[in-house]
């Protein structure tokens, strides 16, 4: 199964449009209506919902994905990325999403700079 991908508040909105142009199963913060929810609340919602979160925020998400392994609780995947020209993070993007499944994504935290 492909993984569904949760995009935090902090990504451009066109790059969930690019993914939805490509087929990839996409939803925003502000379509699920969660903006200015906690980082930690927006990390429940995407477990709860089985999507990986797509965010910039590495510093929070690397805390959080931590204390889930900690404490035993589940999550479907954190991808982090740097703030990179929205080509770029498609590019990178699009192979992480044609080489993992969502299996693969089970309480990873993979880089987008891993997949130049």
């Amino acid at each position: 199964m492909r993984i569904r991908v949760y995009i935090d508040e902090d990504i451009p909105f066109s790059f969930a449009q690019s993914l939805l142009n490509r087929g990839v199963d996409v939803v925003t913060t502000q379509q699920a209506g969660n903006s200015g929810m906690s980082d930690a609340e927006q990390l429940q919602y995407a477990a709860k919902e089985g999507r990986t979160i797509f965010t910039h925020n590495k510093r929070d998400f690397r805390l959080l994905h931590n204390e889930y392994l900690q404490t035993g609780m589940d999550l479907s995947g954190i991808v982090v990325s740097d703030q990179l020209p929205i080509g770029t993070m498609l590019r990178r993007f699009m192979k992480f999403w044609f080489a993992l499944s969502a299996a693969d994504m089970n309480n990873r935290l993979e880089f987008l700079s891993n997949w130049k």
